[in-house]
């Protein structure tokens, strides 16, 4: 069997796509032209314009690196409003994590990575539809999975422990789980990174992060395993002292392991809602990604799967720059992904995002109005308009309107 995990072949190509009059984050105004899936050129404002290329006119929006979602539920998703038990067949998982890679995809997340449970009664057939639904998108956005057994110690993980193998083999790119749900979770952590080192994948692992001792082995153990090692959503971190906490962090640090936090709630697996402490951790080195976890299912039935809205969280309830909070949501959500990094400038992939808005502040606030681009062309857009009623005092007609231009 051919191995999926390996990148599909890139789109056709779409030619060329000249980007006008954006506004950048160092308050350039400028063209940028796309082709071949990166970024060929970036100029001032009218200079990069051919006759009869296409253009999107950004006059009005703020240009930047697209954002990743390093964290979502794939077979869980937009189950919260469903009457009884979720189907588990094959058929609606695709349909369900089609539908919610689109919506991610239209707040901006080019590439996600989905948390797939694997083993019980459903075996691999959630992880099979995951993998479909992959397929389907392939060209608008980019699905990894992360497979998720149950058990992996003892007897009852026996099972789980070559099920774990066989999704590596059918195709899933990253190894992980829940350690805390197995009673031997240090048994389960070393099972995972055995078949990480085997296997060559990322890990990617589930855990409260409760039990600071544990923790600090995990970290011990899995420092520099390559291609490199993911834990969240680690909200218990905030609810430990601080002087273990502090330590905790450096020993995450040295081991070059990353933190994906969930700014916007919790998720299945984990005891408490919360979030990590994300400025303790910065400051201590770690890589800090910020994720969506549950999409509207019984873990949070209001989740949007929203990255622009994991920034703005961190940025007004956490106190992060919020250049910074979106990082955690671009820069950082890509690197733990293995995405290759991406600028505003010549050369880079063509993943960006275009929000209405002057500054990356009033972005965060406000991010109504959203374009998205993916491997060079325009895949999603969003548009807002805010209308209102004439004021009686007709002597003062102008109101304001967020108005719509139009977008060629």
């Amino acid at each position: 069997m051919p191995d999926s995990r390996q990148q599909p072949p890139p789109a056709p190509d779409q030619g060329t796509l000249v980007l006008c009059g954006a506004r950048l984050t160092d308050g350039r105004t400028v063209d940028v032209r796309l082709g071949g899936g990166r970024i060929e050129a970036v100029g001032t404002a009218g200079a990069l314009a051919r006759a009869g290329a296409p253009r999107v006119d950004l006059r009005g929006y703020l240009l930047l690196p697209a954002p990743a979602e390093p964290h979502a539920h794939g077979d869980t998703c937009l189950t919260a409003e469903l009457p009884g038990p979720p189907s588990a067949t094959p058929e609606e998982i695709e349909r369900r994590v089609t539908e919610a890679t689109l919506l991610q995809l239209g707040h901006g997340a080019t590439a996600v990575r989905a948390q797939v449970r694997i083993g019980d009664v459903q075996g691999l057939g959630a992880l099979e539809a995951v993998l479909q639904a992959r397929r389907s998108l392939r060209g608008l956005a980019e699905l990894t999975t992360v497979a998720m057994p149950r058990l992996l110690t003892g007897v009852a993980g026996a099972d789980g422990l070559a099920m774990l193998r066989d999704a590596v083999k059918m195709g899933a790119d990253v190894v992980g789980g829940c350690p805390d749900l197995d009673p031997d979770p240090i048994g389960y952590v070393e099972a995972v990174l055995e078949v990480a080192a085997e296997q060559g994948c990322p890990v990617d692992l589930h855990t409260d992060a409760a039990d600071s001792a544990r923790l600090s082995r995990l970290a011990a153990m899995a420092g520099g395993l390559r291609p490199g090692v993911a834990l969240g959503p680690c909200a218990a971190l905030a609810r430990l002292p601080a002087e273990t906490a502090h330590r905790v962090a450096d020993r995450l640090a040295a081991a070059g392991i990353a933190v994906v936090c969930l700014p916007q709630g919790g998720c299945a697996g984990t005891d408490r809602r919360g979030t990590a402490p994300v400025r303790l951790l910065r400051a201590a080195g770690v890589r800090v990604a910020a994720g969506s976890g549950a999409l509207r299912d019984l873990a949070n039935p209001v989740g949007r799967g929203d990255p622009l809205e994991a920034a703005y969280l961190l940025a007004s309830v956490h106190g992060m720059r919020p250049a910074d909070a979106y990082d955690t949501v671009s820069a950082s959500a890509r690197a733990v992904l293995g995405l290759p990094e991406v600028r505003v400038e010549a050369g880079f992939p063509a993943e960006l995002l275009a929000v209405r808005g002057d500054q990356l502040a009033g972005a965060l606030s406000l991010a109504y109005s959203r374009i998205v681009v993916h491997r060079g062309r325009v895949v999603a857009r969003t548009s807002a308009v805010r209308e209102y009623c004439n004021s009686a005092a007709e002597a003062e007609p102008g109101l304001p309107r967020q108005g719509r231009k139009r977008l060629s």
